[in-house]
């Protein structure tokens, strides 16, 4: 049987019209039969870079029993001219974090996939211990099991108080190997006392790697380090 956690993770690639962009890493989140996709923001727009897709491409498996067959589902991010994402901030600032809502009608028959869902979303944050070991779903570099079309994960640990938001920002640090196309990725605790199939709190979700710019490019390593935006303001976000 597969495990239900690699189907909560979809690759993402970003597209302007036909011309493609990059790739990224999303997964699904359901609230009151209201079905999400979500992402880091910077997959979907990031001025710095001049990164402007006009949509994604998200692969679905249409087989819970042959997960080899699969198609690519276009997701626009822009009707009427205007965008479709929610995206949100607090009080330190704009957060690394964009919901699109799916239309369930709409998504392909015999669609698999596994959602997190509010009662994944982690409670009183200092129940969460540094060192805490963690895993990061995802395609780093777009490597993913591309017979079978499933993410792979990656080892990771909270790196900073998880009770105390780094810098005063919405996100804390996790030690962990990542690559391009991680971005947009669920970081997951293990919990067996979950109810369902899905024995996992959602923690965060990854954004990017962190480094100094001070660092000695030749004598020193990157740290090694990486950003997670708190999971909880996709209540925020999906409400």
């Amino acid at each position: 049987m597969i495990e239900p956690l690699l189907l909560t993770t979809t690759r993402v690639s970003t597209f302007d019209g036909k011309r493609a962009l990059t790739g990224a890493s999303g997964f699904f989140f359901e609230r009151d039969d209201r079905l999400f996709l979500v992402t880091s923001r910077h997959v979907v727009i990031d001025k710095p870079s001049k990164h402007y897709p006009s949509r994604l491409e998200i692969e679905l498996h249409t087989d819970a029993d042959n997960l080899t067959r699969s198609i690519g589902w276009s997701v626009l991010l822009y009707k009427d001219g205007k965008s479709i994402w929610r995206q949100g901030r607090d009080t330190g600032g704009e957060i690394d974090v964009a919901v699109i809502e799916l239309e369930r009608e709409a998504l392909p028959e015999g669609v698999a996939l596994s959602c997190f869902t509010p009662a994944h979303l982690q409670g009183p944050l200092q129940e969460v211990e540094v060192g805490s070991s963690l895993l990061i779903v995802g395609f780093p570099l777009g490597f993913h099991d591309a017979l079978h079309h499933l993410p792979v994960v990656r080892q990771a640990a909270i790196a900073s108080s998880f009770g105390l938001r780094f810098q005063g920002l919405g996100y804390f640090l996790t030690d962990a190997r990542t690559h391009r196309g991680t971005s947009g990725a669920p970081v997951v605790m293990r919990a067996p006392g979950l109810p369902g199939d899905l024995p996992w709190k959602l923690l965060g979700v990854h954004s990017s790697r962190v480094d100094m710019g001070s660092r000695d490019l030749e004598l020193d390593e990157s740290l090694g380090l990486n950003c997670a935006w708190y999971a909880d303001i996709l209540l925020t976000l999906t409400a």
